[in-house]
């Protein structure tokens, strides 16, 4: 079976079975399967699963610009700040249903935004956060293995990925950054995206050898579809309190405190 049908079988489960473990779905957007072991702090995990928006990059700026342009655009009242940073994370079709546009224009917006988005905020309203650079090389020379897994469309992440030089330190370089389907595919969700990366990556270990790092709370929920613990960065662009709420394990102010969880160590290697 190769990568693609193992990502087919693994969307129809809520976890994957590499002769591990086996989860049925849930059709819970927070589904838990509470009784698999998952990694607790101390442990060096073998593989980390790592959100993009609001954890590796810094790319508010860019999609903020370019949803309130296709807003306007295309006539519609277009939200105030905090209503369009709330936008950045979730799949993007739930977000712009979230601020009350019409069932029946989300694909219109959608494509207006892609379009802007494509010609100027991808790149240039884009930045890798501060520290996160060092954070990836102090996992990558421990050996630890990892991967992206990003609600943001595969084609557009991997660009931005190879483009910042993040792909360097993902398993099988841009190959191991994970996405959404472009437009309407079955993979639009957390869980959806996760399971992709797990089925794609080669003798993945078991459940509580993995980490997923991410910013929002569907970084946390898709993670517990798996059985996965989640670590969550307080840098990104949740509001006070999801992530907690959610269920994160634990909550890192800074990509130093966060290879410091993950590796265990008190202060940074080397």
């Amino acid at each position: 079976m190769d990568g693609a049908e193992r990502a087919a079988t693994l969307g129809e489960v809520a976890g994957w079975h590499p002769g591990r473990m086996t989860r049925h779905a849930d059709p819970r957007p927070d589904a838990r399967p509470d009784s698999a072991p998952r990694w607790t702090p101390g442990r060096r995990p073998s593989l980390v699963l790592l959100d993009l928006d609001g954890t590796l990059t810094d790319s508010a700026p860019g999609i903020t610009s370019s949803m309130a342009a296709a807003f306007a655009e295309l006539g519609l009242p277009v939200p105030d700040a905090a209503g369009l940073r709330s936008m950045v994370g979730p799949p993007l079709a739930q977000g712009i249903q979230e601020r009350g546009v019409p069932a029946d224009r989300v694909d219109d917006v959608v494509a207006v935004y892609r379009r802007l988005f494509r010609a100027g905020g991808m790149l240039g309203g884009n930045s890798v956060f501060p520290g996160m650079e060092s954070a990836l090389t102090r996992l990558q020379d421990a050996g630890v293995r990892m991967a992206v897994a990003t609600s943001k469309p595969q084609v557009l992440a991997r660009e931005i990925a190879s483009h910042f030089g993040l792909d360097r330190f993902m398993e099988g370089g841009t190959e191991g950054v994970f996405g959404a389907d472009t437009d309407g595919g079955p993979r639009s969700s957390k869980a959806a995206v996760i399971a992709h990366a797990l089925g794609s990556l080669d003798e993945v270990p078991p459940a509580e050898q993995v980490v997923m790092v991410g910013d929002r709370e569907h970084d946390v929920h898709g993670a517990a579809s798996h059985g996965l613990a989640a670590v969550a960065v307080a840098w990104g662009y949740a509001e006070p309190g999801e992530v907690e709420a959610a269920g994160a394990l634990a909550v890192v102010r800074s990509p130093e405190e966060l290879g410091t969880l993950l590796l265990g160590t008190s202060r940074p290697v080397g």
